[in-house]
């Protein structure tokens, strides 16, 4: 993606200036992500929707109007007892970013539960919400994971910041290219990541980060299908449905789920 073209998709140099820096390096994975959506079908059903903000036109209240309430007609309805791949089907969207990160990781001999942290390390921006997106990701997955998957989604955002040569990770040039060479992200980044690179599952996180940043190229198609056994392995769907296990991100889900419920 070239500098003008994610320019005119923050709003213009002027919107770029107002971010943080943690919100400029999201807004650059959102562009290119949706710059890879253009000519696919992954995009999520909200931008199907509600248009590439997901924002609502509530408009003026109409006398005698209800309020709505559960379902959102302009979205695909959801089973009783939804699971990981109908959301992927009905709300997340097979998001080729996603598809891709997986497959670089399956192709790079990664273990079977670090490729489903691959197709997974982006959920919360692409189905839920876009800012901390690695601290809202992991939330979002934590009960239906392996400890490290969750760990691993959670500090990706920080150490995305952070070249670690030896390992095959030098700085994003994007960063530079888009944000100049004084770009730098918030303290808190600095401080997580300094944590993440000396815990035990260090490499985990670090291996996201690789199989993330090549992980949007036009030429390349990938199918869900490719990895239901691999989320059948290590995706553990609750008996209730994701939404209504009572987890303690089952409101999340709730969300995608119904984003419009009064309730």
């Amino acid at each position: 993606m070239d500098r003008r073209k994610f320019l005119a998709y923050v709003g213009g140099a002027g919107a770029l200036t107002a971010m943080n820096a943690n919100q400029k390096a999201d807004a650059l994975e959102q562009a290119m992500g949706a710059e890879l959506e253009e000519t696919r079908k992954g995009k999520s059903a909200y931008c199907r929707a509600y248009g590439a903000d997901n924002s609502w036109e509530r408009g003026p209240r109409i006398e005698g109007q209800l309020s709505h309430m559960g379902h959102d007609p302009r979205l695909e309805k959801m089973s009783d007892k939804p699971t990981l791949i109908e959301y992927f089907d009905k709300r997340i969207g097979h998001n080729s970013h996603l598809l891709q990160s997986a497959r670089l990781a399956k192709i790079n001999g990664l273990p079977e539960h670090m490729v489903l942290a691959c197709l997974l390390h982006d959920i919360s921006v692409v189905g839920y919400i876009n800012s901390d997106h690695g601290y809202y990701g992991s939330q979002l997955i934590a009960p239906y994971v392996t400890e490290e998957v969750t760990w691993a989604i959670k500090y990706h955002q920080s150490l995305r910041f952070i070249p670690d040569e030896d390992v095959g990770y030098p700085y994003p040039e994007a960063y530079i290219r888009m944000f100049g060479e004084d770009f730098k992200p918030d303290p808190y980044i600095f401080k997580d990541a300094e944590y993440a690179r000396n815990h035990k599952w260090y490499m985990s996180a670090r291996q996201i980060c690789i199989n993330d940043v090549y992980s949007f190229d036009p030429n390349v198609t990938v199918e869900l299908d490719d990895f239901k056994e691999i989320i059948g392995r290590h995706w553990k769907d609750p008996e209730e449905g994701l939404g209504f296990d009572g987890s303690s991100s089952a409101h999340m889900w709730r969300t995608m789920n119904m984003p419009s419920n009064s309730l």
